[in-house]
């Protein structure tokens, strides 16, 4: 059975796991697979060329990756956590990764994709009186130029595409849309209704994590007329449903209706997160991303941003409801930014079998169970391994992790933490020994030791010699194929947690042929653990290492205990010649031109093993686990 799920812009790249085929954010140039299809923006056909000296693995163009699906090995976060599919199997990844290869982005769609696939069946219906509703005329066409970072090559960006997607105005004026539609965005331009002029707009937050950005546009010819959209409540289940925006089709506003059919915390594909979400069964399509979803009384009950498909399921979408839409926008007001969703970064068990119960002494029928912290997170220096939470915010917690939710419902516990913002602190009832306490507990983002989206505008690199130094990320993953990568970098790539805040995997991407590293021209994607016997935090850290270094020679130390050597004068007088061989303009990108400041202090030991904290297949691929 074949799976995706897909966010509804069409630029929409992402990887191919084993036999689901994930189409990724629409506006950012993850992986393509042929069996994936974008539902929000369309995107421009573009190739994309590379250094020659980039080996046949690593070079492959982006035309060959769009139109070979490639299988690779799952790679799942701490974070993630079992997913369950249509046809109602489990599947052992997470929430955060894993399902997001059964979610497609279909913000973006690109205007080169010809073939036009659709596996729902589509409910265009005819609008009739809706279609001069007010309100329809608040929803506008977004164009978006994107160039995106080359993480293989991380001096240079990638060739340009352009995609489409839809955004609506809430006032002030300001447009909401997905993060996947503008994401790596050059340019972006929104045209109204009925109007042959595109506005320039900019970009003012983009939230990754709940997959929403906040557009403005200052000329002032835009808003004349317009009428902002209202926004509703969490609708209720079975309430009829209208998702508007411009799909592809056709040029003009395209209309779809359904109902709710599921209101649950879901994988959101773009952001490797869990949070509320709404499914639905109109028809999403690309270009449909950042497009918005009315009740019958006109208001906006939740953004369109992606699609499941399933060979055995039709007509599964999904849409951002307005509860976290407010909770972006009221991050974004309080902090003139957009921090992010927190998290309480603990590994929890149900405790369904009366006999654990009974053994940590919880004497009623409630409570999950605290397998493990990471290091990074607040909670580490309040909970403790084996203490059993039966509150949050006295709200009781049930034993299969679910808290109350509206009227005969109950949801995820993992939706009382996304309700807080960063910073907030939780009051959590607790079990320890068999003795009752209440802690408070500070939430704020999760640390990712290898991140699935980089912030800025390039990845980090270091030169050393021809020796291409950078930190591993998932967009890199996506870039390599996994025989590159790696299994055994693969897996701590997934399973590690950081220990400290600013930590990396920092890698040897490549090496760059030169006389002065002779005999080194084939490594490539290795893990760098020691330079001159000093344990390696992080890329910054590295450059510091080697710039101070006075020793004769620079001493690499990678995994399996492989050692690379160079002569340190005869390195630093061949870096320039070697920069201009291969056209590449700084030996180092510019946030390491900056002063290095050792986030762990000078008293902090750094001989330990940094990334090697990893999180077991037990505790990752079980139902009864999951990540708070």
């Amino acid at each position: 059975m074949a799976v995706t799920v897909a966010s509804c812009c069409f630029s929409a790249l992402s990887s191919t796991v084993k036999s689901r085929y994930s189409l990724a954010a629409a506006a950012s140039q993850h992986r393509f697979s042929t069996s994936r299809t974008s539902i929000g923006s369309i995107s421009s056909k573009h190739s994309h060329s590379r250094t020659s000296s980039k080996s046949d693995n690593g070079s492959r163009s982006h035309r060959e990756k769009e139109a070979v699906p490639q299988k690779k090995t799952p790679r799942r976060s701490s974070n993630e956590r079992p997913c369950s599919y249509a046809d109602g199997n489990s599947s052992k990844g997470n929430v955060g990764r894993f399902q997001s290869s059964a979610f497609k982005s279909f913000g973006t769609q690109r205007k080169d994709n010809k073939e036009i696939l659709f596996d729902m069946k589509e409910q265009q219906v005819q609008p009739g009186n809706l279609q001069e509703a007010a309100f329809f005329n608040a929803v506008v066409k977004v164009y978006c130029t994107h160039t995106a970072p080359d993480y293989s090559l991380p001096w240079q960006k990638q060739r340009q595409f352009t995609s489409t997607g839809s955004a609506f105005m809430i006032g002030d004026g300001k447009l909401l849309t997905n993060a996947h539609c503008v994401e790596h965005d050059t340019q972006v331009k929104v045209k109204r209704r009925g109007d042959d002029t595109k506005y320039v707009a900019k970009v003012l937050a983009r939230g990754v994590d709940c997959d929403i950005a906040l557009l403005s546009v200052e000329r002032k010819e835009f808003w004349e007329g317009a009428e902002p959209l209202n926004f509703g409540h969490l609708p209720r289940l079975q309430e009829a449903v209208t998702v508007v925006g411009y799909p592809l089709g056709g040029d003009t506003i395209s209309v779809t209706k359904g109902v709710v059919s599921r209101i649950e915390v879901t994988s959101y594909a773009h952001g490797s997160s869990d949070l509320l979400g709404i499914q639905i069964d109109a028809a999403i399509n690309p270009g449909n991303s950042g497009g918005p979803a009315f009740n019958d009384q006109g208001e906006c009950i939740g953004v369109a941003f992606q699609v499941y498909r399933s060979e055995e399921a039709e007509n599964i979408g999904y849409v951002i409801p307005t509860t976290v839409v407010s909770h972006f926008l009221n991050d974004y007001e309080r902090n003139g930014k957009y921090t992010g969703f927190p998290c309480l970064g603990v590994l929890l068990q149900k405790l369904e079998n009366p006999a654990l119960r009974a053994c940590l002494k919880v004497q009623s029928n409630e409570g999950v169970l605290v397998r493990r912290i990471e290091p990074t997170s607040d909670a580490h220096s309040v909970l403790k391994e084996g203490d059993v939470i039966v509150s949050f915010d006295d709200v009781r917690v049930g034993c299969e992790g679910t808290v109350p939710f509206r009227t005969n419902e109950r949801i995820a516990f993992r939706y009382l933490i996304s309700q807080k913002f960063a910073g907030d602190v939780a009051e959590l009832g607790i079990i320890r020994a068999g003795n009752f306490m209440k802690v408070q507990v500070a939430l704020n983002p999760r640390v990712h030791l290898v991140p699935y989206h980089i912030d800025g505008d390039q990845p980090s690199y270091l030169i050393i010699a021809g020796f291409v130094f950078t930190p591993l990320s998932e967009p890199l993953i996506d870039e390599e194929c996994e025989d590159s990568i790696g299994l055994k970098l693969l897996a701590k790539a997934h399973y590690s947690l950081a220990k400290f805040k600013g930590e990396q995997i920092v890698v040897l991407s490549q090496v760059l042929a030169n006389e002065v590293n002779i005999g080194y021209e084939d490594m490539s994607n290795q893990q760098v653990l020691k330079f001159n016997g000093t344990r390696i935090k992080n890329i910054g850290h590295l450059a510091h290492l080697v710039d101070s270094c006075k020793d004769k020679y620079l001493v690499f130390e990678f995994e399996d205990n492989y050692v690379a050597v160079l002569e340190r004068e005869t390195a630093s007088a061949a870096s320039s010649s070697i920069l201009k061989g291969y056209g590449i303009p700084s030996e180092r990108s510019s946030d390491l031109l900056e002063p290095y400041v050792d986030s762990l202090g000078d008293n902090q030991a750094i001989d330990q093993d940094f990334g090697d904290s990893p999180v077991s297949n037990l505790q990752i691929g079980i139902d009864s686990l999951l990540w708070a």
